[in-house]
């Protein structure tokens, strides 16, 4: 048989588009030519396979090799079709039979010796793969990210011989069973660490209720930083079709997946002098970024301020939509994004001693110029602003009963959520504006306390639903079928920013 037909999985976004390896032997002088849009990692695959075939004692082929990789617009990269090329010139040459091919599908990069090695993207593969009826070959070291896909049939190999033997019957590969999840919660952050800080614990609680955006403002040393990295354990697990998306994600960006916290909700914490392409994703081929590695879970921004303000805008768009939209010349990728921010930033340039009080020497001039490296959209796209105050000494040191732990406020919070579901269908944050209007209907007397509120503060239309969404987190925390005056109190009392910003205008005027 001169021709061989072998499957396989391209990457592109989180998706995995079935790919054909067509090998033909034909006459002429001994070459081997790869077409169907491949790159240079493809094209090098030439020598990698003709050495592996050697050295597992294979005789190469000594025919003209036309290798296609269809469908023939679909660009190729990464050494994920090494195994499969390689399979299908042992079929094609008569070395290994071609029938059982139809039933699988490989992925894996050659090393000269014939071993097997990871390659990314294994997870969406595996879901293609199961979704296609087919079972997956893979490298051993990928097996673990691949069998967390219920239902998937994979099967982890060393060698290019393993693989061969499998499908000549003469020894068959196992099938891998998914690795245990970890469910050590003792070794998890709690909220139970953190001291004092009341309304910060609350405004977290809040936050985590209805998926809202937070910005924590306060001196160094306040815990900022201790209450953002607690929020994650105050969040009801992953459903496994989050996880899974959340997983597919980390797997095609190449900064690897840990099989056994798969279901843990993904906190990112990016250092201030990341790039645009870094936080939104980007690249020549493009790659997720840290607002997609964080879908379904914290994106947190420590020393906002420090920032680049173009940075920071091109936030915007995604904290609207929940996706991002990656476009080259030659290529287009869709990236999910459905993240919650958190962020962090000093009051004023002055730093140690400033304590949101009589000890700051900052003028108001400078603590305006510090806040407006901050653009005003941007904010808009923030529901609470928390002022966080230095913790007493003696809180510090031991006085007073402990906080509540996470478990305790994630029992509130998964109830606040659940009531969400079942009366709308999603989350508080994820109301539209027609949404908005019939889940968060307002009485007459609480209607002018907002009008009020926007008159004062000159609050956008954006902002005024934003207030209504987190004054229903509210009420679903305290159990309420309708939003009333103290709930629409305590979502008008986490605008931090508002407030000072009128103080601005009226120092000012």
């Amino acid at each position: 048989m001169s021709l061989a037909i072998v499957q396989t999985r391209a990457t592109a976004g989180i998706d995995a588009p079935p790919v054909q390896v067509e090998v033909h032997l034909g006459n002429g002088l001994p070459s081997m030519t790869i077409v169907g849009l491949p790159e240079a990692a493809v094209k090098e695959s030439r020598d990698r396979v003709r050495a592996a075939i050697q050295n597992s004692g294979f005789e190469f082929p000594q025919r003209r090799i036309t290798v296609n990789l269809a469908p023939a617009d679909l660009p190729k990269e990464g050494g994920r079709f090494d195994l499969p090329i390689a399979l299908g010139v042992l079929a094609a040459a008569g070395a290994i039979p071609a029938e059982p091919l139809t039933e699988h599908e490989f992925l894996g990069e050659l090393g000269l010796s014939g071993e097997l090695r990871p390659v990314r993207g294994v997870l969406p593969a595996a879901l293609a793969a199961r979704n296609a009826g087919r079972r997956l070959v893979v490298a051993a070291d990928d097996a673990d990210e691949a069998a967390l896909v219920d239902g998937a049939t994979i099967h982890p190999a060393t060698h290019l011989l393993h693989v061969c033997a499998h499908l000549a019957g003469r020894e068959a590969l196992p099938i891998h069973a998914a690795p245990p999840p970890i469910t050590d919660d003792a070794a998890r952050p709690d909220l139970a660490d953190v001291r004092g800080q009341p309304q910060a614990r609350r405004a977290l609680e809040v936050a985590a209720a209805g998926a809202h955006n937070l910005l924590m403002i306060g001196p160094p040393g306040a815990g900022k930083t201790l209450l953002a990295s607690r929020l994650p354990t105050l969040l009801p697990p992953m459903s496994e079709e989050e996880a899974i998306v959340s997983a597919a994600i980390h797997s095609v960006s190449g900064q690897g997946l840990d099989p056994r916290r798969w279901r843990e909700r993904p906190f990112r914490s990016p250092h201030h002098t990341c790039s645009g392409v870094a936080l939104v994703g980007g690249g020549s081929h493009p790659r997720p970024g840290e607002i997609s590695l964080s879908h379904q879970g914290i994106l947190f921004l420590d020393e906002l301020t420090e920032f680049d303000r173009r940075v920071l805008d091109v936030l915007r768009e995604p904290l609207e939509t929940g996706h991002i939209t990656i476009s080259r010349a030659a290529r287009q990728a869709d990236f999910p994004a459905r993240f919650q921010l958190v962020a962090a930033m000093n009051p004023c340039p002055q730093g140690y001693d400033c304590d949101l009080g009589a000890n700051c020497r900052c003028t108001p001039e400078q603590q305006q110029r510090h806040r407006s490296r901050l653009s005003a959209p941007f904010l808009d796209r923030i529901d609470l602003h928390v002022e966080v105050p230095r913790v007493p000494q003696d809180v510090l040191l031991g006085g007073g009963p402990p906080g509540e732990s996470s478990a305790d406020v994630r029992a509130r919070v998964t109830a606040a959520r659940e009531r969400q579901l079942a009366r709308q269908g999603k989350l508080n944050a994820a109301l539209a504006h027609r949404e908005v209007e019939r889940h968060c209907p307002l009485r007459d007397a609480d209607r002018q306390l907002v009008a009020t509120a926007m008159e004062r503060f000159r609050l956008s239309a954006r902002s005024y639903h934003r207030i209504l969404k987190v004054a229903r987190s509210i009420a679903d925390l305290a159990g309420e079928t309708r939003i009333g005056a103290p709930h629409l109190a305590e979502a008008l009392n986490y605008r931090a920013l508002d407030r000072w910003r009128a103080l601005d205008r009226g120092r000012g005027a």
